[in-house]
Order: C-alpha cells, then sequence, then structure tokens
C-alpha cells in the first residue's frame, strides 16, 4: 500500500477522529483541522502523532498533502475549503477515502438504524473478538471494552458503524452507502436528521440504496417490528434475511425469551444460546438479538455470540454512572431523540422498580429526575418538540436547558405542568436540580453534548449542598 499525506478538515468528529485513528495505524502521515481542538479527542489524536491545527486558515495549503479529506461539518465559505476548490488540489469525503483505503477487500459489516447503531456495532465487534476473528472497527463512540473508537483489526473483518446523515457538501447521499458492506443489520428507523431529510420516505430511499449494495451472498439482519424497515425491503431485497425481535411461532426469527438483562436466544421455539449480562431495557435485548444475527453471518455460533455479552461493556456515555453524592447517583446518557430518551427512561424506571433482579427499594424512595438538552440539529428545528411530554413521561422531574432553538422549550413542556422545569444556562439548571434532589434519586443527564459540564456540576454542587 502506498503511504500518502491526508490532511483532515473537521477531525476531532468522532467519525473524522476515528479515520484518523486508522490511517496512522495504516502508516499514513496525518493532520488535520477544526474549529475546537480540544480534549479528550485532540489529546488522543496527538497521542498517535497526529498534527493538529486550530481553525480552517488558508495557510493550511501549504502543507501540500496528497489528498484533504473533507468532514460533513465544512460547507462552502468554509476558507480553507474554498481555497482548496480554488488551487485545483485533491479532495475526498471521509466515508470514500475509508472504503477504498481501509475497507477494500474486508467482509465489512454494517449497522444501521436511528436509534443503538453505536451500543449494537461495539456488542458486534466484541462477540467477533472474543471468537478469535480480530475484527477491526470504526464505532462512534468509545466502546469500553477496548477503551479506543477504532482499530486497524488483524483480520478479514471490519465493523463499522453505519450512519444514515450525508456523507459530505459535495456528496449528499448517505455515509453508508459508500462501505460496501456483506452483512448489514438494519435496527430500526424513524424520522430524524430533519436538517437533511424532510421525512421518513426520504430516509428509507437511503436505506433502499443501502440494501441494493449488499451482494446476494450477504445478509440483512432486520428488526422484524419496524414498520419503516419492512418497507424499505418491499422496495427490493436481493439477500438473505434474517428477521429479529419476532414473535415465538414464527419460524426462523429471532427472539428472546425472558427478562431483558437474562434471557434465552430462540429462533422459532429452539434454543440457540442464553444471555446473562449487565444491560438493562428491552432496546438492548433487541440490540443483542441483531448482533447475533449478524455475527453468526460470519461464522460465530450463536451460542458462542450470547456468552461473549457477559462480558460485554457499554459504550461510555450510554447509562454511564459519573458518581454519587449524598445519595444521589448521576448517570450520563447520549440519548437526544425522543424516542431514544423515552427508551432510555424507561431502562433506568425497570432497574429502580427491581422488575429486573437489581437492588432496588419502593419507586417512592427511589425517583427519576431528567436532565436534559434538545441540542441535535433535529431538536434544534422544533421538528420534534412534541413528543418531548412522551418522551417523559416516566420522569418523576424534568429540567431542560433552554438553548436558542427559535422555539420555547417552556410552552413543549406545559402538558407536563409542573413536573418540567426550564432553565436558560447550565448554572441555573444545576441549582434547581440541586434544590429538587433527595437520597435514592437517580438523576439522568441526556444529550449528545457536553452539556456545559453537567454531570460534573452537579456532583459538586451536591456535595456542597
Amino acid at each position: 500500500m502506498t503511504r500518502m499525506h491526508i490532511h483532515i478538515l473537521g477531525i476531532c468528529g468522532t467519525f473524522m477522529g476515528g479515520l484518523a485513528a486508522l490511517a496512522r495505524q495504516a502508516g499514513h502521515r496525518v493532520t488535520g483541522c477544526d474549529a475546537g481542538v480540544y480534549p479528550p479527542m485532540s489529546e488522543q489524536l496527538r497521542a498517535l502523532g497526529i498534527e493538529l491545527i486550530e481553525g480552517f486558515g488558508v495557510e493550511q495549503l501549504a502543507l501540500a498533502p496528497d489528498c484533504y479529506v473533507i468532514g460533513n461539518v465544512v460547507t462552502r465559505g468554509n476558507p480553507l475549503m474554498e481555497a482548496i476548490l480554488d488551487a485545483g488540489a485533491a479532495y475526498t469525503s471521509g466515508p470514500q477515502w475509508l472504503a477504498e483505503q481501509v475497507l477494500q477487500g474486508q467482509h465489512v459489516l454494517a449497522v444501521a438504524g436511528t436509534h443503538g447503531k453505536t451500543s449494537t456495532t461495539a456488542m458486534l465487534a466484541w462477540m467477533l473478538d472474543v471468537a478469535g476473528l480480530k475484527p477491526g472497527f470504526l464505532v462512534g463512540g468509545v466502546p469500553q471494552n477496548f477503551g479506543v473508537s477504532a482499530r486497524s483489526g488483524g483480520g478479514k473483518f471490519f465493523v463499522i458503524e453505519a450512519d444514515e446523515y450525508d456523507t459530505a457538501l459535495f456528496d449528499k447521499r448517505s455515509k453508508f452507502v459508500h462501505y460496501r458492506p456483506r452483512t448489514v443489520v438494519l435496527n430500526n428507523l424513524e424520522h430524524d436528521h430533519a436538517d437533511i431529510f424532510p421525512d421518513l420516505a426520504s430516509i428509507e430511499t437511503q436505506f433502499h440504496h443501502l440494501v441494493r449494495t449488499v451482494p446476494s451472498s450477504g445478509r440483512l439482519v432486520v428488526n422484524a417490528r419496524d414498520a419503516a424497515l419492512q418497507r424499505v425491503l418491499q422496495r427490493g431485497c436481493w439477500s438473505e434475511v434474517q428477521r429479529f425481535g419476532t414473535k415465538r411461532e414464527e419460524p426462523g426469527g429471532l427472539c428472546a425469551r425472558g427478562e431483558p438483562h437474562a434471557f434465552d436466544v430462540l429462533r422459532g421455539s429452539l434454543k440457540l444460546g442464553r444471555v446473562e449480562w449487565a444491560l438493562l431495557g428491552e432496546h438492548n435485548q433487541l440490540n443483542a438479538l441483531a448482533a447475533i444475527g449478524a455475527a453468526e453471518h460470519v461464522g460465530v455460533a450463536p451460542d458462542v455470540a450470547a456468552k461473549a455479552l457477559a462480558t460485554f461493556q457499554n459504550v461510555r456515555r450510554r447509562m454511564e454512572l459519573r458518581g454519587e453524592a449524598v445519595g444521589v447517583k448521576v448517570y450520563d446518557d447520549f440519548a437526544h431523540h425522543p424516542t431514544a430518551m423515552r427508551t432510555t427512561i424507561n431502562g433506568l424506571r425497570r432497574r429502580i422498580e427491581g422488575r429486573t433482579g437489581a437492588a432496588a427499594g419502593t419507586p417512592a424512595q427511589q425517583r427519576i429526575l431528567a436532565v436534559f438538552e434538545p441540542r441535535s440539529n433535529t431538536m434544534k428545528l422544533g421538528t420534534m418538540k412534541a413528543q418531548l411530554p412522551w418522551s417523559l413521561e416516566e420522569a418523576d422531574l424534568s429540567f431542560c436547558l433552554q438553548g436558542n432553538y427559535g422555539w420555547s422549550a417552556s410552552e413543549a413542556l406545559a402538558p407536563l405542568g409542573k413536573t418540567a422545569v426550564v432553565a436558560d444556562d447550565v448554572d441555573t439548571l444545576v441549582a434547581g436540580v440541586v434544590r429538587a434532589a433527595r437520597a435514592g434519586d437517580h438523576v439522568l443527564c441526556m444529550s449528545n453534548g457536553a452539556f456545559g459540564g453537567v454531570h460534573e456540576k452537579l456532583l459538586a454542587a451536591l456535595n456542597a449542598r
């Protein structure tokens, strides 16, 4: 393989940072720039010997790389991008570079869907690793079993989180159409990314394009409960289909018997294996079934895959306990879509009510205080604000950060009455949570960003109370 110098625009994003790590592992020289170069991503990249530059200054043309790799955060008008175009310099997108330089010749296992991509990708990579297949992977988070978001691996298998978001300013196809997978998980499908997709039908079209790239010898592992995914398959399917989440009497489908923390894996009525692990919630049970179905396609027996989950540690920021102060537990979770928020709260509710076998007192002693910011592009647009009361209804109290959204969080949360509190800044939000919290409470912070360091501020304020 020819060694090259690539300069990555938007290098501090999870995907582009993972790509940078893979490029370094392959022996390429990697430099990069971003608007915000700060820990932990900056430290991870510099530890790999990657030179980072703050901002998108045109002076970076002097680096004269073999190719500029453009992240989808970059838009027209970006000074460095304009200079690259004017100079006629070679450039490509992150997914395209990855497909050509890393994924070529690999058996790619791709995990797609609105929710659960990161956790399911991490599960699948861990199953293959435990089975001795030494997979490469690129995950949109940090799986705690591996401690890194990407690695090149030592075998012929590569597991990748397959995002439907667009590729780059010059390529508006979804990222995942570049990956040419042989095994695909279709986990679920809802309207999201309202900044680029006007409706669910437009996302279904992109998923149809993904299905078109899977060979006839490939496998689609599909959530049988999702109507949108059934519509996608009806538009054309040329590969083997393994359904999961089916009813027990349905032959051939993968289903679960038991609670989400301890269940048998069945194909129809035939027991294939058993999962006993630390994760909670029916969504994680379905994620596990999906990963087991995908691992089976590359030769990992379902009982081996199921046993691997006993030692699976989830991705950071997935119901991650950040600390406890004065009897109050503070969690961090990446949930930002209303469905994900509702599912996350429900998983915690099941735990504290003792339905999962976890030690718990009475529900009255252990309340859930949901603390969130509608930070994603979709939420900022207000597209899903009407779903917020529904997403929060299992929480005892809800605290929302009002940002520059162009819509009123107070109005959106009005159906929740006095159980919902809105604050204009993080410090005011923290003060409100601390006033309300009492021993035994669970404070669940949900955001796809840093949330102004809310977790540390909460723990410090609780300790100082």
